[in-house]
């Protein structure tokens, strides 16, 4: 069976921008490409589980979205690492325009994204995990019957203090998240009780 870290995108792996799709505004957060690796190293499948509202309010593409995922995936293999899935969701209830309007089973807290990779991978729940920057991340995990950390990075410090969701595990960033998982989750970050 695989053991899978799923990874939210912005926030988590790469600098929160609002609505990000161009490559040259992508900057990795500080430690991301490391933990990636270690993640990898370590013998877990990784892959990104993104809601991208821009594509269903008509800011940019589903290719854009694809164009910024492959150049993320060369970025890491100059790094000797790389992400083995990425899915996201295009859709959404409210701003959405044309096809994108839609309540659907991807966007997180829903879990439609994790049964699309199930189809790819024999995913090992109990020992799989779920690291992102909010609120929709950690309940779409929880959802999924898998671990939760939630990072500091992006929105998580906000969320933390909202204390609205209740991760598994809280967390500085992305590289400590992946130290908690490589550890089997000896306490590395603040376990919540």
């Amino acid at each position: 069976m695989d053991r899978v870290v799923f990874l939210d995108r912005d926030g988590t792996i790469n600098i929160e921008k609002n609505y990000l799709y161009r490559k040259e505004d992508f900057e990795f957060i500080p430690g991301a490409v490391e933990a990636i690796k270690l993640i990898k190293e370590k013998g877990f499948k990784v892959v990104v589980v993104s809601n991208q509202a821009g594509v269903a309010r008509g800011y940019y593409s589903e290719e854009d979205v694809n164009v910024l995922h492959r150049y993320i995936n060369e970025c890491l293999k100059k790094e000797g690492t790389i992400i083995d899935a990425f899915y996201f969701c295009p859709h959404h209830p409210v701003h959405g325009k044309g096809k994108y309007l839609c309540e659907c089973t991807c966007r997180k807290p829903n879990t439609g994204m994790f049964e699309k990779a199930a189809e790819k991978f024999d995913i090992d729940i109990e020992n799989s995990w779920m690291i992102g920057d909010n609120t929709g991340d950690i309940k779409a995990g929880i959802n999924f019957g898998i671990k939760t950390i939630l990072v500091a990075t992006g929105y998580g410090e906000k969320v933390y203090n909202e204390g609205i969701v209740k991760a598994d595990y809280y967390t500085a960033d992305l590289y400590s998240a992946a130290q908690i998982i490589v550890s089997d989750g000896l306490r590395n970050g603040d376990r919540y009780e």
